[in-house]
C-alpha cells in the first residue's frame, strides 16, 4: 500500500515541491510513497514545474485509512477533513506546532527556518541521498519563494546555504535572477477573479475558538491592486459569511518596498489594531517591514485571541 505525501490546503510552492522532494527521498529509502496535493496550484508553482520538468502531484482530498507524511503544516484547519482517520508517519514543517495529534509515534522534522524544503534538504543530507538535478532546481525555487529571495525575517543561514548547494546541483549560476523571474510570474493578477486572488495563498486558523482566515499576495509592485481592492473586499465579505470567520485578513505584500498593505474585515477590529499597533482606515493599514505571515502576523494575532 502506498504512503501519501502532501501539503496544506490551497497549496503553495513549498507545499507542492515539498511533497515531490520528500516522496522521492522516501522512495530512495525503500518506502513506497506518492506525492499528492489537496488543491489547485498557483501560477508560480506551475512555472517551477515547467522550468524543471516536474510532474504535477495527483489531486487527493480524502486520506481515511491511509499512511501519510505531511509537509508545511500541522494545523487541523489546513488538513483534509478525514486526517484523524489517517496514520501520520511524519511531519516536515517550519511553522508553529499546530493542533494535529496522533495515536502512534511519528517522525518529526520541525525547524524554525525559512522553508520546509530546506528541512527536506537536511533530511537528504542526513540520509546520504543524492538529490536529482530537476528536484534540486524545484527545491531551490521553493526556498527562494518562501524566503522572498532571502528578504523574509524567517530566512536563516541554513536556507541560504541550502540554496547555494541546490543551485550547484541544478546548474544555476544566478539563482537570485531566477527568483525575480519567478516573483514576476507570481505578481500577475490580471484576469484573476477576486476569489482566486484571495485564496491564492490563504490559510485558516483556530485562535482560541475564533476562526481567522489570513491570505497573502506577494508582488513586485503594489500598484497592480489599485483598481482591485473593492472587488477583493466584496469577496472577503462573502468568504467571511460563508466560512463563518471571526476575521479575514489579506496581506498585499510588496517585496521591493518590503512591507504589506493589510485589508481587514473583523467582528472586532480592535483586536487587529492591537495586534499590529495600527489604526485601521477604511479597513486598511500599512505594515512596514512585514513580509512573513507565520512570523510577523500569526503570532501577534494569536496573542489577541
Amino acid at each position: 500500500m502506498s504512503t501519501y505525501v502532501f501539503g496544506h490546503t490551497n497549496p503553495d510552492s513549498d507545499s507542492i515541491i515539498g511533497a515531490i522532494s520528500l516522496a522521492y527521498l522516501k522512495n530512495q529509502l525503500g518506502e513506497d510513497c506518492v506525492a499528492t496535493r489537496q488543491g489547485n496550484i498557483s501560477a508560480e508553482t506551475e512555472f517551477i514545474l515547467n522550468k524543471f520538468g516536474g510532474k504535477l502531484p495527483e489531486l487527493k482530498t480524502s486520506y481515511a485509512g491511509e499512511n501519510v507524511y505531511i509537509v508545511d503544516f500541522s494545523d487541523l484547519a489546513q488538513a483534509p477533513k478525514d486526517i484523524m482517520e489517517a496514520t501520520i508517519l511524519g511531519i516536515y514543517d517550519h511553522h508553529k506546532l499546530g493542533d494535529l495529534t496522533t495515536s502512534t509515534p511519528l517522525e518529526c522534522w520541525i525547524r524554525p527556518i525559512g522553508c520546509s524544503n530546506t528541512i527536506i534538504k537536511e533530511a537528504y543530507d542526513y540520509h546520504g541521498i543524492e538529490i536529482p538535478k530537476d528536484i534540486a532546481g524545484m527545491m531551490l525555487c521553493a526556498i527562494l519563494s518562501d524566503t522572498v529571495i532571502f528578504k523574509s525575517p524567517t530566512c536563516t543561514k541554513i536556507d541560504t546555504k541550502a540554496c547555494k548547494e541546490l543551485a550547484a546541483i541544478a546548474g544555476i549560476e544566478d539563482y537570485k535572477a531566477l527568483g525575480m523571474e519567478m516573483f514576476i510570474v507570481k505578481s500577475a493578477v490580471d484576469g484573476a477573479s477576486a476569489r482566486e486572488l484571495n485564496t491564492r495563498d490563504y490559510k485558516e486558523f483556530d485562535m482560541n475558538g475564533a476562526k481567522v482566515g489570513v491570505g497573502q499576495l506577494e508582488v513586485v509592485d503594489l500598484s497592480v491592486f489599485d483598481d482591485k481592492k473593492d472587488m477583493l473586499f466584496e469577496d472577503m465579505k462573502k468568504m467571511k459569511e460563508t466560512e463563518q470567520l471571526h476575521s479575514i485578513l489579506i496581506l498585499l505584500t510588496d517585496i521591493m518596498k518590503e512591507g504589506s498593505q493589510l485589508l481587514v474585515l473583523s467582528d472586532d477590529a480592535s483586536k487587529i489594531e492591537k495586534a499590529f499597533d495600527v489604526q485601521l482606515e477604511d479597513s486598511q493599514a500599512w505594515l512596514d517591514g512585514v513580509l512573513s505571515r507565520k512570523k510577523q502576523v500569526i503570532p501577534f494575532l494569536q496573542s489577541q485571541f
